[in-house]
């Protein structure tokens, strides 16, 4: 572990990691902080503390995602309506306000 090596809380799970792993052995470099984000969500089915997501939800059908960068949610809704035809709509976790994609 070094001193400058990022650290990554979750009260859910009351425990603190640091990212060396991410940092040394996977090379996330930059994205390491995503990385275990990802990761910590696909074994836990929760994100860690200050993680939050953006989502696009199909006003048709039951499709949609949730990613944590908003350009990766978006592409998904825009492939989505062009395909579909279907309405889509963009929201940030922490947030009311809405992006409507039409189909």
């Amino acid at each position: 572990m070094s001193d400058t090596d990022p650290i990554v809380t979750c009260e859910r799970c009351g425990r603190e990691w640091e990212l060396s792993y991410e940092l040394d052995e996977l090379m996330a470099g930059n994205r390491a902080v995503e990385q275990f984000a990802l990761d910590h969500e696909r074994h836990t089915g929760h994100y860690p503390d200050d993680v939050s997501t953006w989502r696009a939800t199909c006003r048709n059908c039951p499709d949609g995602v949730e990613r944590l960068s908003e350009s990766a949610v978006r592409r998904w809704a825009k492939t989505h309506a062009r395909h579909t035809r279907h309405d889509v709509t963009l929201r940030h976790a922490e947030s009311d306000e809405t992006t409507l994609i039409e189909g």
